[in-house]
């Protein structure tokens, strides 16, 4: 599709964001480039300034929603402690309270011991052990997708309904069968600060479709990073277009963005004030 840059709101039509909108941010792909190893990643101080500025913009409401953990997310946007949802919902935070679910069971301690024995040795392939998840990485090794994939399918099927597996780029997860990032969102937009504002999220994965339905449906924005089928309603072209307009935000120009159709990759509706 054509890629198209984000677009201000009209300010005659703007909401203050510091009571109107609540914002909802993915990590890996959205607000960090994507890198082979999820170890290799860094925010750049940059980065970490301008969610600081937008956070007191907002009065509070805003939060992290990753897959990765919670003390994960910590060490890499520290000296900053934002609230956050780990593992797509299976822990979150909101100021001082945490939520953490139920203690990671055994049968998943032993499954990434398995995981570790069949895959651990091979180039470019990585296991992720986060606790009370599991991930299977391949970016390095995009030929073993199919027996990656088929391993887990496996697994999951072993632990019972306690589990399930989400699909991403060039990895797949092991996660609790309740967690999801749509879940975490609804959770927070039912509590302080984030109750009775708009929500916004921006997301570029697999992982994030849930908690786009759940936006769309709370009269949110959402939006789509890079290419693909999404059910996001704006388009974002990279990471550092993110960056860019989370910026502008952060420098106190409204909230807003310009549509484009996410189910192809070639039509696109013209631009929206919000």
């Amino acid at each position: 599709m054509t890629e198209l840059t984000t677009a201000l709101a009209h300010p005659d039509l703007a909401v203050d964001p510091a009571t109107g909108f609540a914002v909802f941010l993915d990590f890996d792909g959205t607000l960090v480039d994507i890198v082979a190893r999820p170890d290799w990643v860094r925010v750049e101080p940059a980065t970490l300034d301008v969610l600081a500025r937008l956070r007191r913009r907002l009065n509070g409401a805003l939060a992290i929603v990753s897959g990765r953990s919670l003390a994960v997310l910590d060490q890499l946007l520290a000296p900053h402690r934002f609230d956050a949802a780990g593992l797509h919902g299976a822990e979150s935070r909101i100021g001082d309270d945490v939520w953490c679910g139920s203690p990671v069971a055994s049968p998943l301690r032993r499954a990434v011991d398995e995981l570790r024995r069949r895959f651990e040795a091979e180039a470019g392939m990585l296991v992720e052990d986060k606790g009370k998840a599991v991930s299977l990485h391949w970016r390095e090794a995009p030929e073993r997708a199919d027996d990656a994939v088929a391993a887990m399918s496996a697994i999951v099927a072993d632990l019972g309904g306690g589990y399930r597996l989400q699909r991403g780029k060039a990895v797949a997860e092991i996660v609790p069968a309740g967690a999801s990032k749509g879940v975490a969102i609804s959770q927070f937009l039912a509590v302080p600060p984030y109750r009775g504002r708009r929500p916004v999220f921006i997301g570029d994965d697999l992982t994030d479709e849930h908690g786009f339905e759940v936006v769309n449906a709370n009269g949110g924005l959402t939006a789509h990073v890079g290419a693909g089928p999404s059910r996001a309603q704006f388009r974002l072209a990279s990471p550092a277009e993110v960056r860019a307009q989370l910026a502008r935000w952060a420098q106190g120009e409204p909230i807003g963005l310009a549509p484009a159709d996410t189910r192809t990759e070639t039509s696109h509706s013209p631009t929206e004030s919000l």
